[in-house]
């Protein structure tokens, strides 16, 4: 018996929930489901790299209750064997298409770190296992459909498929790939956020259209050989050409990226060899408020399938189980982000009405403590557009609203996120409203009324709000498309005066990043000196990590700024990466030797001494601490063990005397 198939039975065939869940109101994952709904053929059969979780934070659960809504009937296939072939097959074949998705996050950025080590667990498969999914997912699954299925039409979605739609840089094989459509061998790619697209696509297949002529639709990507119909576009550089001269590439991605607003983004075609060209249609509208009402009020069961109950559940659904989705998008234009590229910069919001719905539906759930963890999307305190001007004539392609200063038509307004706050605080059941997607601090020092930041304060906070200034140093700050850091520290003041006008003693979080493009040895120094005036010894450091389709991974490898063109210092060096981080967290007697080698290489052996504003001792006192300071555990532990051997050996004395 294969993996797969010992899955389908432990999970679907010998657990209580096999066909109750179906009849509590999930999709069907198996045969037993569709001959209990009398589904003798499904219309869309969808392959994800998930665990089966419906709740709305879920990308595939959003897709096909979308589908299930406009009549359509879909199955899911969570975690097939990426082994068999067959595990593709255990629902059949649809009758209109299979969807594919590796989940809510890259396959690959799911699997490993920054510095490319296999992570020990995944938060999205039952029980935090790895190794329930392939890497790259979403072409192993189509080529696994195309080795059963060679004429069902294939739509690939999801972030894995949007990131990569065309020609993209990989990290973890440090090279330039192909539009993930023709590795995967999908028909068709439904990129961003899909609603709209799949719809689409469905209509059409059902309308009997074949999806080799599925051409038309926006928030699609496709392939051709003939684009003699095409008009208003603008043509890529090829990949061959890409693959012979990065700073092409750097230039394509220039024009991708003023090209993600439905208003006033065009077709973009990208050449590839044998004549084929893969071709990127305009992005899909916005949703509007309706409209996202009508998403969220789908009939989810808000949790994960019965089946993974036995296995420990599906770690991810905590982190968002007793939390509201308020908005999508975001204009805050930090590079290092892809979720430009992947919902666009244009807010949409959901109504008032919509998201209380879901705040009473929340108290309801027998393990609810009365706290709802978060109130917010991408930026929890964005709430409208930037300006009116984006939903006449889309997003200015050629300048940001926030950065590198704020734009002049910049609206910002909290008192409708407020109002939103107060009402979700007041419902019966609710002690507590946190805001933890993250409160863009810029933004919010822009309001001319403290009211929000006050009530912030007050009432949304559990004893520490975090926050991204990403780094202190200007010139990494530009090419992070993040403020300048006289604003951080603005926002730190007003912070803690707010905080002791209210008697409240809550702390910043800052959250900081390594090894940005930008970020030589000196600046990771001043970093670290920053971090010594302030006294504080950060939680949370990341290296900068570069993942698909981002401004900040681009210039990663390219080593030029895409926007201007030029040339951008880029830490590569695993060594180099590891002397940044460690400047960040230069206490820990374990970065010692990393941060001496740093300091001398920056020329700063100021900073070693005895002096306050030195960041270590001089090698060979810190050695002799360090050998102090092991001798001291070694005795400590010496003296545990013989304690522990003196007690073992009184239990015996007494079991002896009786």
């Amino acid at each position: 018996m294969s993996f797969r198939q010992n899955t389908v039975k432990s999970a679907y065939e010998t657990e209580t929930a096999d066909r109750s869940a179906v009849s509590r109101g999930f999709l069907p994952v198996c045969r037993e489901d569709m001959e209990e709904l009398g589904i003798a053929q499904l219309d869309f059969v969808y392959v994800i790299g998930d665990a089966y979780v419906d709740h709305p934070s879920f990308g595939p659960a959003i897709i096909s209750r979308v589908l299930q809504a406009r009549g359509y009937t879909v199955g899911i296939i969570p975690q097939p064997d990426f082994r068999d072939a067959d595990s593709i097959t255990v629902l059949g074949e649809p009758k209109l298409g299979f969807l594919v998705s590796a989940g809510n996050m890259d396959s690959m950025v799911n699997h490993y770190t920054a510095a490319r080590k296999r992570r020990s667990t995944d938060s999205y498969t039952p029980g935090g296992e790895t190794g329930r999914r392939p890497d790259r997912a979403v072409i192993v699954y189509c080529n696994l459909i195309r080795q059963r299925y060679k004429k069902t039409p294939v739509i690939a979605g999801g972030i894995e498929a949007s990131l990569r739609r065309l020609a993209h840089y990989d990290y973890w094989s440090d090279s330039l790939k192909h539009s993930i459509l023709l590795d995967s061998q999908a028909d068709i790619i439904s990129y961003g956020m899909g609603e709209k697209s799949i719809v689409e696509i469905a209509d059409a297949l059902n309308s009997g259209i074949d999806v080799k002529d599925l051409s038309f639709i926006a928030g699609t990507v496709y392939k051709t050989k003939d684009i003699s119909s095409l008009y208003d576009y603008e043509l890529l550089p090829s990949y061959n050409e890409m693959l012979a001269d990065k700073i092409l590439y750097a230039k394509s991605f220039r024009l991708q990226h003023e090209n993600t607003d439905a208003f006033n983004g065009k077709t973009l075609v990208e050449p590839y060899p044998n004549g084929i060209y893969v071709v990127q249609n305009i992005p899909q509208k916005p949703l509007s408020t309706q409209e996202m009402d009508d998403v969220y009020a789908l009939p989810y069961q808000r949790n994960y399938h019965p089946s993974y109950e036995s296995q420990g559940g599906v770690p991810a659904i905590s982190e968002i189980k007793f939390s509201l989705i308020s908005n999508r998008g975001c204009f805050g234009g930090c590079n290092f982000c892809a979720l430009t590229f992947h919902q666009g910069r244009t807010v949409q919001v959901r109504s008032h009405e919509s998201i209380i719905e879901e705040a009473k539906l929340i108290a309801q759930e027998e393990d609810f403590k009365g706290y709802i963890h978060d109130v917010g999307g991408p930026t929890a305190n964005f709430r409208q557009p930037s300006c009116q001007k984006q939903l006449r004539d889309g997003v200015c392609k050629h300048r940001q609203c926030l950065c590198p200063k704020p734009c002049p038509n910049l609206e910002v307004d909290h008192s409708d996120y407020l109002s939103l706050l107060r009402k979700i605080r007041a419902l019966p059941g609710v002690k507590k409203v946190f805001v933890r997607s993250g409160i863009r601090f810029d933004y919010l020092m822009l309001d001319k009324e403290d009211t929000f930041f006050k009530e912030l304060v007050e009432h949304h906070i559990s004893g520490q709000l975090k926050v991204a200034p990403e780094h202190i140093c200007d010139a990494v700050l530009s090419k992070m498309g993040k403020p300048e850091n006289t604003v951080y520290e603005a926002f730190v003041k007003k912070y803690q005066k707010v905080n002791q006008k209210l008697r409240k003693n809550q702390f910043l979080v800052p959250y900081l990043m390594s090894s940005h493009p930008g970020s030589t040895l000196k600046e990771a120094v001043a970093l670290a000196e920053y971090l010594r005036d302030i006294g504080s010894m950060p939680e949370q450091v990341q290296d900068f990590y570069p993942t698909p389709s981002t401004m900040s991974t681009v210039m990663y490898y390219t080593e030029v700024d895409p926007v201007t063109m030029e040339p951008v210092y880029v830490c590569k060096n695993p060594h180099e990466k590891a002397m940044q981080r460690a400047l960040i967290h230069y206490r820990n007697p374990k970065n010692y030797d990393l941060v001496w080698e740093a300091l001398k290489l920056a020329g700063r052996e100021d900073l070693i001494g005895f002096d306050k504003k030195c960041l270590i001792k001089p090698r060979k006192l810190a050695g002799e601490q360090r050998q102090k300071k092991d001798q001291l555990h070694r005795e400590k532990t010496q003296q545990k063990i013989e304690k522990k051997k003196t007690i073992r050996n009184v239990h015996k004395q007494k079991r002896l005397v009786k």
